[in-house]
């Protein structure tokens, strides 16, 4: 296992090597989940690409640090790892919260992101409200009070009747977030919002989604591919809000093409 101390926290990370001549590709990856959830996709990608995979503050094998955050502070996190591992340039594929860490890492450091996969992600993602509303709950009932919701908008009903294993194993990487983990970043999503900033992106991006995302539903993604200049749309069908678990050979090929569609 690899890990780094830096902004006065130790972040988890997986770095694998690739062609010198190939763009590092950076997955960032949802919340309360971690870095395993692009296992399958990497797997796909080995020897083609260099790759980097973390686990968020608060997520995973990474330290909590201090919360609640901001989004800035994801940002900060995945900009000194890559000044650490002197990566720059890359493809950012950031999943949900990852893509909106992703669109803040253009905005505050554009010279680390040569393109942008933004995947099942919005500019701004839920309301207020509603973060508010699962916040007490978490406060409330710990992860054990959304698992079952959350389960329900991350994947589609065939995942939910033919894979009752993995489905455990995924409700257990929700159950097992630590609290402030989810508290801390749930409050950034709440209070993000990039709309205006998505208008001024000025790379190759790409935005994807899953047909049955329950979380960010295709027509919200469009949305922001619409509004980002000269942004590419892939709908994936037969997967909901992760679909690097659900279509992990679909989502590797629509980077893979991207990512050559540029070079």
């Amino acid at each position: 296992m690899q890990f780094a101390s830096l902004n006065n926290i130790t972040l988890h990370y997986q770095q694998i090597s690739g062609p010198e001549d190939a763009p590092t590709v950076v997955f960032i990856n949802s919340l309360a989940t971690d870095f395993r959830i692009w296992r399958d996709v990497i797997i796909q990608l080995a020897g083609t690409y260099p790759m980097l995979s973390y686990d968020k503050r608060g997520h995973g094998l990474s330290n909590i640090g201090t919360a609640p955050y901001h989004i800035d502070d994801h940002v900060n996190d995945i900009a000194a790892l890559m000044d650490k591992l002197a990566i720059s340039d890359a493809v950012i594929c950031g999943l949900s919260v990852g893509g909106l860490i992703a669109m803040r890492l253009y905005k505050l450091r554009p010279d680390l992101v040569s393109s942008l996969v933004l995947c099942d992600t919005a500019p701004k993602i839920g309301s207020a409200e509603m973060w508010e509303e699962r916040i007490e709950v978490v406060r409330q009932q710990g992860m054990a009070g959304l698992v079952k919701a959350n389960m329900e908008r991350w994947f589609t009903q065939n995942f939910h009747t033919h894979h009752s294993a993995e489905l455990d194993g995924y409700s257990n990487m929700f159950l097992r977030l630590p609290v402030e983990g989810y508290l801390g970043t749930a409050a950034a999503i709440r209070d993000a919002d990039y709309r205006e900033d998505a208008k001024e992106i000025d790379v190759p991006v790409i935005c994807v989604v899953g047909e049955e995302d329950g979380s960010t539903p295709p027509e919200l993604v469009l949305d922001m591919a619409n509004t980002i200049p000269g942004a590419d749309f892939k709908l994936i069908k037969g997967a909901g809000h992760i679909p690097c678990v659900e279509q992990p050979h679909i989502l590797a090929d629509t980077l893979s093409a991207f990512i050559t569609g540029q070079r």
